[in-house]
């Protein structure tokens, strides 16, 4: 399996790392991308890519910060991604939910950095909450970036019209909530071969383990859930999957990963 959205990054990781790792790898989880939402936590995804066999980094600014977004941090993410081991940029979007950062704001960054993805070849990891109808509509000014959904939680339509653009989505541990039967009927219509698996640690904890912190040793329950809504093994979730992912970041296979 691979988790392609996890923050390792995050603090609460720091304490206890390495086992967090291991008990991803004894889990069955061979890969995890690691996103960043500042500058900080981008740096950070770098250097847990460069420690750990299998882990990966995606570097950006998330639309709560967007209001730091400047020539200087641009300058400097541009750099970060230049890293053999960064795989995209992300997350970035809007999020009208929480608005911690303005509108028109969040909106400017997210163009800026759609286009610094289009300049480097590199897909775009998306965030978009309560503001499904500007991210499609900023997306559409470039069309020639390759963007995953992250924790898509939009309607079955809205994902009629990504899936025609070409973009992928990821879910996460919202599919096993007991009262999501709305986002699973969303997840049944989109083709597997487009889906990513996420866990969005240490956020979004899968059942029954909601309240602790979630980790990426956790992907299986998802992985799982997935299989019964799509009515297939999950042996071939894992195989499709995984393979999605490889495909949307380009990753390479590597040794200590198989």
């Amino acid at each position: 399996m691979i988790d392609s959205h996890a923050h390792l990054n995050d603090p609460r990781f720091a304490e206890d790392l390495a086992d967090v790792v291991l008990r991803a790898r004894e889990a069955g989880v061979t890969e995890i991308v690691n996103v960043g939402y500042d500058l900080t936590s981008s740096e950070a995804a770098v250097q847990l890519a460069e420690g750990f066999p299998g882990l990966w980094a995606v570097v950006g600014l998330h639309p709560h910060d967007a209001k730091l977004w400047n020539e200087e941090l641009e300058s400097r993410l541009e750099e970060l991604a230049g890293h053999p081991r960064v795989l995209a940029i992300g997350e970035a979007g809007l999020d009208y939910y929480y608005d911690n950062s303005p509108r028109e704001e969040q909106r400017a960054a997210f163009r800026s950095q759609l286009a610094l993805a289009e300049r480097l070849g590199l897909p775009v990891v998306i965030h978009s909450r309560e503001a499904a109808q500007d991210t499609l509509e900023i997306l559409r000014e470039h069309t020639q970036v390759e963007c995953l959904l992250h924790c898509y939680s939009g309607s079955a339509e809205t994902a009629r019209t990504y899936l025609e653009m070409g973009h992928y989505f990821s879910f996460g541990g919202p599919i096993t909530f007991q009262n999501a039967n709305r986002l699973r009927s969303v997840v049944a219509e989109i083709p597997l071969e487009r889906i990513l698996l996420e866990t969005d640690c240490p956020y979004l904890t899968p059942h029954p383990h909601r309240g602790k912190r979630n980790e990426p040793a956790y992907l299986g329950l998802i992985a799982g859930k997935l299989a019964e809504i799509h009515g297939v093994s999950v042996e071939e979730v894992v195989r499709i999957t995984a393979a999605n992912a490889r495909r949307f970041f380009r990753m390479p296979v590597e040794e200590d990963s198989r």
